[in-house]
């Protein structure tokens, strides 16, 4: 064989295994964290649309009893994958990913209008550090969870929304207990991994600044979405776009 021949056959060798390595690096599952007042089935279309794609999407339907709890769900699905995950968290979904993700599986992780945390801080410390919507935000009987008013529940956390689809959500909401939104971040997982974060500019849920603000402390990337606190059911092609980009860098 000459040496254009073999620089040839080399050349080609080279591209076909760095090809290979970038096929095999691409991160193929994501695991999604719905927030509290909402449960999974809002991820439907933007489940589809990701399915669609080519990528494997499983939801955790967390108790939201606690973080521990939540958390341990989370991990419970983590392990059923096959392969490197994106885990993607919406709102309170964020603190719940913040310490799943550093689960040795998890490439990256995504907030969704979501909370961000570092170390030491709850959902409640980092909601009460910026105004956000008048959330009509009410205690069970016991005394020990919270849920958001049906009644107002389109305007504070899905203006965006079909009034049909908005009220199933209502109905369907998954109440909060107070120990989840009181409990403390140990680890966070996005300053050992790489994050993006999904900026919902019309959100009465978490103010805006506040998405952004934790969003460059932890140096993610940011793509803003005009959309109400249910950006993934208002938007669900746009927050796809958003994940699918982070699964691809994930992998790098």
């Amino acid at each position: 064989m000459n040496k254009r021949l073999l620089f040839t056959a080399a050349f080609a060798f080279a591209t076909t295994a760095i090809a290979f390595a970038a096929e095999a690096a691409a991160v193929k599952n994501i695991v999604i964290v719905h927030g509290a007042l909402a449960d999974g089935s809002g991820w439907r279309k933007a489940t589809d649309i990701l399915e669609k794609r080519g990528f494997n999407v499983t939801i955790v339907q967390q108790p939201i009893t606690s973080l521990d709890d939540d958390v341990a769900a989370t991990k419970r699905v983590l392990d059923l994958q096959d392969g490197p995950v994106l885990l993607v968290g919406h709102s309170y979904g964020g603190m719940v990913i913040t310490e799943a993700g550093n689960d040795p599986a998890v490439a990256g992780l995504v907030y969704v209008a979501a909370f961000q945390p570092d170390k030491g801080e709850s959902l409640l410390s980092l909601a009460s550090s910026k105004p956000a919507g008048s959330m009509d935000i009410k205690e069970t009987k016991d005394g020990k969870y919270l849920y958001l008013d049906p009644g107002a529940f389109a305007a504070d956390f899905a203006a965006d929304l079909p009034q049909a689809e908005a009220d199933f959500m209502a109905k369907s909401q998954v109440f909060a207990s107070k120990q989840a939104f009181s409990a403390k971040i140990t680890q966070p997982a996005w300053r050992t991994k790489k994050s993006w974060s999904i900026v919902a500019t019309e959100d009465r849920s978490i103010n805006p600044e506040l998405e952004r603000d934790m969003a460059k402390r932890a140096g993610s990337d940011v793509t803003e979405i005009k959309a109400s606190h249910a950006v993934f059911a208002s938007q669900p092609e746009k927050v796809a776009d958003a994940i699918e980009t982070a699964a691809r860098k994930a992998g790098e």
